[in-house]
């Protein structure tokens, strides 16, 4: 989900959390456009258009985590599975490149227009999408994957931006009643179509889908959005770029081959050149971010305790719990034996518990400082999160649904709130810039998250020799005399859950510490510093 802030009626569009500084800047020097109060049938064909975006971005994100056994074994067989953290990159590339493309969002804008850049990014998408149901190895399906990321990345923020421009701020919220309802139903719906085409079809309709949304989704726009005139402003750091993408990257990548090089695949060497090479780039990035007038990322910003405090509070949060519910959808395939369309619907409960929660915390956050709400739902998560420290086996699905629809709303109490809070003691003029900040904090986060928990999985599942001979019986049952008969398939279950157990502790233990940088959000009312700095006293649009 991502966050983007307009910062005046007059000019109020933004494009990846920085202003958009075309056409709309020139018109903050002319009288405001008058908009209709109510939501005429103009607006309305826009935001079909918005919508498609957000249906082809979102669902991504979440049918692809229920696929992850399934790829496991596609390109390699069922007796030679690939190993967790390895599959696991098809989902850290992605996030990976939408941290990416947030901030170059605005600078494309500016520079080849909003319509060319969202008919361009359409079109990267779906391409990379049938790249991905085409990829002959985990290898090629990665990289597919990061293309897939660079297009999508990019559909939110301008999709935010075309519907304000469009619509006026003043009626914004009543759009997002329509806009937010991708969001919500995502994390229910994702898990349950992506499993319902694996197991009716193939995992390669899980991209292939996207291929009719997405040339319907680019005639679509072609029609309905209006032309618009490019008029570069600011320069873009491209040397920012160039040392932080590479840098995670490399940092991510020598963490994730730490398996292999325990299991002798290949040495240490390897793990350590990619991970101190990352290390440095990122570091190099930090020093120059300080020297441009526009720089990639306003470190500056960090000056703020609250922004300071939300983000630390942020990245842990998204790193436990979107690394920990990643495995939830694996366990029920590899180790109760689940077709992917049930491990789907199991996990669906935590997509509800966040949609009745977050429009609740939303509220809340307007008339309650943010100190009193987040670390609510972050105890919450922390009782989801011990109850799946105790999976086995045999754990009785009702326990397992009632204990991710607890994860569910917590995580809808506290992710709204979070953003919320960092950046509501800005000045103006920082918004955008606090909110890109905040964007690509969320996808780095969970493309962490995702690195770890997989390699302490990984980890857990070779100290195992039952482990995933088991789990493999359990995919294909014409392997259970081969691996040492039913016995020996049951005792590998118990220790192949006990690795999921043990997994989901460290979750655990990461949302408990996010408690310690919790403790020190705002919790008193604040000054709104934005609407000082404001001459005509509107406050910013939160577009979420």
């Amino acid at each position: 989900m991502e966050f983007t802030f307009c910062e005046r009626e007059t000019d109020c569009a933004a494009v990846g959390g920085r202003p958009y500084s075309g056409p709309v800047t020139q018109a903050s020097t002319n009288p405001a456009p008058e908009y209709p109060d109510h939501i005429d049938a103009a607006v309305l064909k826009i935001a079909g258009v918005v919508v498609l975006g957000a249906i082809m971005t979102i669902l991504d994100i979440t049918v692809v985590n229920v696929a992850l056994p399934t790829f496991q074994t596609a390109f390699t067989g069922i007796d030679d599975p690939l190993p967790y953290s390895t599959v696991a990159w098809t989902v850290t590339g992605y996030t990976l490149a939408l941290a990416t493309v947030i901030p170059l969002t605005g600078w494309a804008a500016d520079r080849f227009g909003t319509k060319r850049l969202y008919l361009g990014a359409i079109g990267l998408f779906t391409l990379g999408s049938a790249l991905c149901a085409a990829a002959q190895s985990i290898e090629m399906l990665i990289t597919f994957r990061v293309l897939q990321g660079l297009g999508g990345g990019m559909l939110m923020p301008l999709g935010m931006t075309i519907m304000t421009r469009a619509a006026g701020p003043h009626r914004m919220g009543r759009l997002m009643a329509v806009l937010g309802i991708p969001m919500l139903l995502g994390p229910i719906m994702g898990p349950i179509l992506g499993g319902w085409l694996i197991e009716h079809a193939s995992w390669h309709w899980i991209f292939l889908i996207n291929l009719p949304l997405g040339v319907g989704a680019m005639v679509y726009a072609w029609f309905v959005l209006e032309k618009d005139a490019p008029q570069p402003s600011e320069s873009f750091d491209f040397l920012g770029m160039a040392l932080m993408s590479p840098g995670l990257a490399l940092f991510l990548y020598g963490v994730s081959s730490i398996p292999g090089a325990a299991n002798g695949d290949y040495g240490y060497t390897r793990v350590w050149v990619t991970a101190i090479a990352g290390v440095l780039l990122v570091v190099a990035f930090v020093f120059h971010s300080f020297r441009p007038e526009h720089p990639l990322l306003d470190l500056r910003l960090f000056k703020n305790r609250n922004l300071t405090v939300s983000i630390i509070t942020m990245f842990m949060f998204v790193a436990a719990f979107f690394g920990g519910l990643l495995l939830v959808p694996t366990y029920f395939q590899q180790v109760r034996g689940e077709s992917a369309l049930v491990a789907g619907l199991l996990v669906a409960p935590q997509g509800i518990g966040a949609m009745l929660t977050m429009p609740i915390a939303g509220t809340l956050s307007d008339r309650l400082p943010v100190g009193r709400i987040v670390p609510v739902g972050l105890v919450v998560i922390v009782i989801g999160f011990f109850g799946l420290t105790q999976v086995t086996e045999t754990t009785p699905y009702p326990l397992l649904i009632a204990e991710l629809f607890v994860l569910g709303l917590g995580m809808g109490a506290s992710m709204m709130p979070l953003f919320t809070s960092a950046l509501k003691t800005l000045r103006a003029h920082e918004v955008a810039r606090g909110s890109t900040l905040l964007n690509i904090n969320q996808q780095i986060g969970s493309s962490v998250g995702v690195a770890v928990i997989s390699v302490i999985l990984t980890a857990h599942l070779n100290a195992s020799d039952l482990a995933k001979p088991a789990m493999a019986a359990t995919l294909d049952p014409t392997l259970v005399d081969a691996v040492g008969g039913a016995a020996a398939v049951a005792a590998g279950l118990a220790e192949a859950a006990a690795a999921f157990a043990d997994t989901f502790w460290v979750a655990w233990v990461l949302v408990v510490l996010t408690l310690v940088p919790a403790f020190f959000l705002p919790r008193k009312h604040e000054q709104l510093a934005m609407v000082d700095e404001q001459t005509d006293g509107v406050p910013p649009v939160i577009l979420h």
